[in-house]
């Protein structure tokens, strides 16, 4: 006999599959870096240095940026669907199923680090065409890789759509959410293509430069330059509670690419779990068949113990189901919750409010800090996996204590037993509690000297009838010593169930004062934030703006009066000083074409030329 679900993992089993994913993976690096290759030779290096014409290189292999971890807010959604598409690989790095090499147990360190530096090659594409300023180039290159990723996963999912532990549509489940963000890049590079080659055929107006300061930090500084209105808006439930929008706030890329990511990573754990636990179901199984016969063989009718397990068994199957949802939306939950903390935080660090940081965090270390952005992204992740895997396991204790204690004795026709411990039970609290409040309002009304004015919320610290107080402390100290014992235990149990409920919440610590340090999860939020404070924050960068385009200004009049200086000193004006002088104008309004034109030693356009582009880079 074969468990529920054996007979379709035997038949999934034998699936012919032509497509090995893993063995893609690698292959893949081939095209990866023929593209990295191609827009490497178009980017130029921005250090110039002196060369003549046969210089070899003649400034190009420059180096190619997949994205801007600090200061991008421009294709942000973009970025994180190509997050996204990297969901499936990233959940075979978590779960240490990719390995590429074989080694000793000691050395799976550089194992795992030389996979994700192979996921992550293999997935630049993605990105550095997302993110290259050749449209038209990269758009067809970032499209076609998109395309080849899209058709062989296609193949692998119609070759195998089933699997071995959920069955039918299992390998589906899983490879859907890629196969969307998939198909979200492919559109998006075919929209970069139809633009950038309406502007090379002249149809459309060529996008500018990407500004130094972005539109939202500019119409920030606008909103704290101008007088705050008397009377503030009524805002709704929602906006006091919950999250209230701000036009002139938004998240980086980074914060978006891993909240896309995190999300479709919780999905795929939830998934992998759900398999798992389909398995161990189904081993479960057999193992009451084997105890069945067993008991039979043994000529025993009904054990009680026998009845007990299986009852445990069959509870905690239904209760870890049950707790799915709210384990999912917890860490869902903890997720919106994150990027409300990251705008709370970061807003009052622009502000000059450190007080919501502990104090050995108020001057973090700078290479702390630079490390710590580095490392955010990837910890949270992981932060929330672990972390919702720990708070339903802590929801699923929650529930087989719930029916144990309150569901199967009324199933049982237990109640009034149920009911009777119960009673007793919240009587006792209800005493202990009472005698901590009897206390407090002894302390009160006797021990404290009367308020000193009318306006006293409470009494002063001053004590009164000290006699009777010293008596009060006598005879409660005994007391006190065992109220004390269920105090530690309370203080446990609470830590506990707070600890492990905030698990998954990297924006705060769960360590007592003085140990922040320890909680390396905090310590990355904290440097995280620090490098987004110091580079992006709109005060600081308005001011670096306006420094840029009076400093670009300044120079720009200066060539102009150089040049018409010279103009004025001659006699007359020639033809090549007035072609000179016309092209000035021209790359004046014009400062993209700087870069575009050619300087040919010895008939003085050189010099000319590197005094411009020095201007437009500044």
């Amino acid at each position: 006999m074969f468990p529920p679900n054996a007979r379709t993992r035997q038949l999934n089993g034998t699936c012919d599959i032509s497509v090995d994913m893993e063995l893609f993976l690698h292959y893949s690096l081939i095209p990866s870096f023929f593209i990295i290759l191609v827009l490497s030779f178009l980017q130029r290096r921005e250090q110039q240095r002196e060369r003549d014409d046969t210089y070899l290189l003649r400034n190009r292999f420059g180096m190619i940026v997949p994205l801007d971890f600090v200061g991008t807010f421009s294709n942000r959604w973009s970025y994180g669907v190509a997050f996204g598409a990297t969901a499936n690989k990233v959940m075979f790095l978590f779960s240490e199923g990719y390995q590429p090499l074989r080694v000793p147990q000691w050395a799976q360190a550089f194992v795992l680090l030389i996979g994700g530096i192979e996921v992550g090659l293999s997935h630049f594409p993605f990105f550095a065409c997302l993110s290259s300023e050749f449209g038209l180039v990269s758009s067809v290159l970032g499209f076609s890789y998109s395309l080849v990723w899209f058709v062989v996963t296609t193949l692998y999912i119609i070759q195998c759509p089933h699997g071995q532990f959920v069955g039918n549509y299992e390998t589906v489940m899983f490879y859907w959410p890629s196969l969307l963000c998939l198909a979200f890049l492919l559109g998006r590079f075919l929209h970069i293509f139809v633009k950038s080659l309406r502007v090379h055929l002249g149809w459309e107006l060529q996008m500018e430069e990407k500004p130094f300061l972005e539109v939202h930090q500019a119409e920030h500084v606008k909103r704290l330059l101008r007088k705050c209105p008397l009377q503030e808006r009524n805002k709704s439930w929602f906006q006091t509670r919950i999250y209230e929008w701000d036009p002139y706030f938004q998240f980086p890329s980074r914060m978006i690419g891993t909240i896309v990511l995190a999300f479709i990573c919780l999905y795929l754990f939830i998934v992998i779990e759900f398999c798992v636990f389909v398995y161990v179901r189904d081993e479960l199984d057999v193992f009451e068949g084997e105890l069945e016969s067993y008991i039979t063989s043994m000529n025993q009718t009904g054990s009680p113990v026998l009845l007990q397990v299986k009852e445990l068994i069959n509870i905690t199957k239904e209760v870890w189901v049950v707790t799915i949802l709210p384990a999912s939306l917890t860490c869902v939950s903890y997720l919106f919750h994150i990027l409300a903390c990251y705008r709370k935080h970061i807003k009052r660090l622009w502000a000059g409010d450190k007080h919501f940081l502990p104090l050995k965090f108020h001057n973090p270390s700078s290479s702390e800090s630079v490390v710590a952005i580095a490392r955010y992204s990837g910890w949270q992740i992981a932060y929330i996996l672990w972390g919702y895997l720990i708070i339903h396991v802590m929801q699923s204790l929650c529930g087989l204590a719930i029916m144990y204690s309150l569901v199967l004795p009324v199933i049982h026709h237990q109640a009034l037993e149920m009911l009777r411990g119960l009673g007793i039970g919240i009587l006792t609290v209800s005493i202990v509690l009472g005698l901590m409040v009897l206390q407090v309002w002894i302390a009160t009304s006797f021990f404290l000297q009367p308020k000193m004015g009318t306006d006293d919320k409470q009494k002063p610290l001053a004590l009164n009838n000290r006699r009777a107080f010293h008596n009060f402390n006598y005879f409660l100290f005994f007391y006190n010593v065992l109220l004390g014992l269920g105090a530690c235990l309370s203080r446990l149990f609470i830590s506990c169930v707070l600890g492990t409920w905030l698990i998954a919440r990297i924006d705060r610590t769960i360590l007592q004062s003085g140990y922040e340090r320890a909680d390396m999860g905090f310590s990355a939020w904290i440097g995280m934030l620090y490098v987004d404070h110091y580079h992006t924050n709109p005060v600081l960068v308005s001011f670096c703006h306006i420094l840029i385009t009076s400093h670009r200004e300044r120079r720009l009049q200066q060539t102009i009066k150089y040049w018409y200086l010279n103009q004025s000193a001659g006699p007359r004006l020639s033809a090549r000083s007035r072609t000179r002088w016309l092209l000035l104008q021209t790359l004046i309004n014009n400062p993209e074409l700087v870069r575009l034109r050619k300087s040919r030693p010895g008939l003085g356009s050189q010099e000319f030329t590197q005094i411009l582009l020095t201007c437009s880079e500044s």
